[in-house]
């Protein structure tokens, strides 16, 4: 087992034990904690708790986090664009469409299954057996870099620099309308779709804060490109943001229209840059992707403004 203490401060007052303890731990998704408080392993004040247990100020929040099982998932050898690689990370540019780590309806080819293949035993396990090494996830339909931990002090690093808003995370998109403004700020909390739990919404029930910013690249008749700086980084943040200002991703079926424009296979949207403190030497690094070919295809099609 390995062992974590925190002690809840004032903005932790108030929020549900399982919704803070993924807080207070990123490498845990919320389904993860919650099977962890039920189980207790997860104890408020020494006691064993409930997943709707409300925090108070100075309660103490002891987690026994279990050593990690054999990875279920397989070695494929699928082909891995590697930007950066070293003995403590990998930083890879994941094309659009590839599922980043097996789950009901994605069991293989994903991005785990081929770097396990690429990489051994040489992950870190806090992921958990389906989701070795991996720090943050971007969607399926997502292209671009993220970052991979090849040891526990790596992912730890790593993911406490993601909870204290200092990881850099630059993405490309293009958006259905005109944006009225040339930058912007969209802050609006993020919590599940009381309607459709699949998805997100802007919401004050359960939810996290969440900060986008937005900087127009370019505009077109009907669309505009834009460039979007992540302060937080919840599940599909840019997605719900831009559709909550009334400016949906292109191509973005679920938080857009039904009808998209023709050519695209999911959101037009890129994490084009990937910033950090490396968890060994301690110096920043920054990686940058290029645009793939589905994004500047779309904006060869677009009609000028």
């Amino acid at each position: 087992m390995n062992g974590a203490r925190f002690v809840a401060d004032e903005t932790l007052a108030g929020q549900r034990a399982d919704a803070a303890a993924t807080g207070l731990m990123p490498e845990l998704s919320r389904s993860q904690a919650q099977k962890l408080i039920e189980s207790g392993h997860i104890r408020v004040n020494g006691r064993i708790c409930t997943n709707n247990l409300r925090l108070r100020a100075g309660d103490l929040i002891e987690a026994e986090l279990p050593q990690p099982e054999p990875a279920a998932a397989q070695p494929q050898d699928i082909p891995l664009d590697i930007v950066y690689e070293d003995d403590d990370l990998i930083v890879v540019n994941k094309p659009q469409g590839m599922v980043v780590h097996p789950a009901a309806g994605n069991p293989d080819g994903t991005l785990v299954n081929a770097l396990l293949a690429h990489c051994g035993g040489s992950l870190s396990g806090i992921g958990g057996v389906m989701r070795p090494g991996i720090v943050h996830r971007i969607d399926k339909n997502t292209s671009g870099l993220l970052i991979v931990a090849k040891n526990d002090v790596a992912h730890r690093r790593l993911a406490a620099q993601i909870k204290a808003h200092s990881f850099t995370r630059i993405y490309e998109a293009v958006v259905l309308g005109r944006l009225r403004d040339d930058s912007g700020t969209v802050d609006a909390p993020l919590g599940r779709d009381a309607r459709h739990r699949k998805r997100m919404a802007v919401t004050e029930k359960n939810s996290r804060s969440a900060v986008t910013h937005y900087r127009v690249i370019a505009r077109y008749r009907g669309f505009t490109h834009v460039e979007l700086r992540l302060e937080t980084g919840r599940t599909h943040q840019i997605r719900v943001h831009m559709a909550h200002i009334g400016h949906p991703i292109a191509g973005d079926d679920v938080y857009g229209p039904p009808k998209q424009p023709a050519g695209l296979l999911g959101q037009c949207l890129h994490a084009r840059t990937i910033g950090f403190i490396h968890p060994a030497t301690e110096k920043y690094m920054e990686f940058t992707s290029p645009l793939p070919g589905y994004f500047t295809a779309f904006l060869a099609k677009l009609p000028e403004e």
